[in-house]
């Protein structure tokens, strides 16, 4: 890609400095109420089309700078000693760095607080809320802390968004491998970067978000049970098993008791949910049963349903923000007036949503002669599970679909950027965090597929940091 640096990421035989725990000089503010000043200068504007940098390692050699290539294994030790799985073999990671300019940065604060805005709009959630489950229409006040939107960067330039997730993995692990690599790559020497959340840092704004939702809630900190909970087979097997401990650990070190579990494993006493027999009051939903429709959560239900534990994500939140139908309403202004969508926000939303359709049957027969244009996603997936290429779509395989009651968008096709690692080409995106409105950490996938998500080795989750 054009404005790219050459060579390998890692150095040796530099002098110390200074580590991303020994200072606090972070990408966004650390502290609850502050907000993220991504003001363009001069040399972020000129190069807002340089994304994706791999680094040169360089040693001093009297007047001049050589570069000498060093494989990434101390690394990756250090990223498996912080919690991680092994990394290349269970957990891949990309020994290369993206840049993300800070007027792209600014632009995507307006937009997640636009989307915020309209989701949270009565006329929207009351659209929303229209066919939902019964379990889905209890409208709830929790805001997941762990909030996240995928943008692809198209080469051409601009950002788009390409669908929101309520229930976003690896923001721990990409905590870790942000700040790691800045440390290993010696990326403290580029002054156009802006430095990385240290990982105490971060895990206590983590903390003070989870302390935040819980005493919105509660009106205090509740004394009870903090639980984590996923499907059992993600618990035994998933990639991102490791970060619900990792997650658990951070809430033991701020003295409260964590436990993680699947939702089988809990039961309703009749006045509240019982976890291993202790009480429950705060739950992190990693389900990927979005409506919690198998009866593992008959006891989470009742309780979810009596008001007596926090649950985020939950059913409500998933069908107002995170349901891929909705890009349909964000991308097209045909329901503006219904949804009381603005203007002005019709603008932003236009610019920075690819337009999308549920497959219908009275739309079914444009969208398979322009298919070419499109990729095609169930409703409820995720990790780009069920996504199905344009080449394999045709109008008998659409109508298929919907006979069969499978749900499916067709979302505008958005290029990504590329990088190349050992001559082999991969395809980047950008994920951003938020929570109540205000970005607060960055991560990155490189892939080695163009239009699928596939990160087996070289590819990878990318180290990913704002520029200046």
């Amino acid at each position: 890609m054009g404005g790219q640096d050459s060579g390998n990421s890692f150095s040796e035989g530099r002098q110390k400095r200074p580590s991303p725990s020994d200072h606090l000089d972070i990408v966004i503010a650390l502290t609850p109420g502050e907000r993220i000043n991504w003001q363009a200068d001069e040399y972020s504007s000129r190069r807002a089309g340089d994304r994706i940098h791999a680094l040169k390692s360089s040693v001093s050699c009297g007047n001049e700078l050589k570069h000498k290539p060093t494989p990434p294994e101390k690394f990756y030790a250090a990223l498996r000693a912080a919690g991680m799985p092994e990394v290349p073999e269970e957990f891949s990671v990309v020994p290369q760095h993206q840049l993300i300019p800070s007027v792209i940065l600014a632009e995507i604060s307006d937009f997640i607080r636009t989307f915020d805005r309209v989701t949270a709009r009565q006329a929207w959630q009351a659209v929303a809320l229209r066919e939902a489950p019964p379990i889905v229409q209890l409208r709830r006040a929790e805001v997941c802390f762990f909030s996240a939107w995928d943008f692809h960067l198209p080469p051409s330039g601009g950002w788009q968004l390409i669908e929101f997730n309520d229930n976003g993995s690896g923001f721990i692990f990409a905590a870790i491998i942000n700040a790691l690599y800045y440390e290993a790559a010696g990326l403290m020497d580029e002054t156009r970067i802006a430095a990385p959340a240290p990982l105490l840092a971060f895990n206590q704004r983590i903390g003070g978000f989870v302390e935040q939702e819980a005493r919105a809630f509660f009106g205090e900190c509740p004394d009870a049970l903090f639980l984590v909970v996923d499907d059992l087979e993600s618990l035994q097997q998933g990639k991102f098993r490791r970060e619900l401990q990792l997650l658990c650990d951070l809430f033991h070190r701020r003295g409260w008791r964590a436990e993680l579990g699947c939702p089988g494993e809990t039961r309703w006493d009749g006045r509240q949910l019982l976890f291993k027999e202790q009480a429950v009051s705060f739950i992190v939903n990693r389900s990927t049963d979005f409506f919690w429709q198998s009866g593992d959560f008959s006891a989470l239900r009742t309780a979810y349903q009596a008001g007596r534990v926090y649950v985020a994500p939950n059913p409500f939140t998933y069908a107002t923000r995170s349901d891929k139908r909705l890009l349909e309403w964000l991308s097209l202004p045909h329901w503006d007036k219904e949804l009381e969508i603005e203007p002005d926000e019709r603008r932003i939303l236009n610019n920075h949503v690819p337009e999308t359709h549920v497959i219908r049957a009275d739309n079914l027969e444009g969208l398979a002669q322009r298919k070419q244009q499109y990729v095609f996603k169930p409703l409820h997936g995720f990790a780009g599970r069920g996504l199905i290429g344009s080449g394999a779509v045709g109008r008998a395989r659409l109508r298929r679909l919907i006979t069969h009651g499978q749900g499916y968008v067709a979302q505008r096709f958005v290029p990504k950027p590329s990088l190349e690692i050992d001559g082999v080409t991969l395809w980047t995106d950008l994920r951003v965090w938020a929570y109540r409105g205000d970005i607060f950490h960055l991560s990155g996938r490189a892939s080695g597929r163009p239009g699928r998500l596939e990160l087996t080795p070289p590819a990878g989750w990318l180290p990913t940091y704002a520029s200046f």
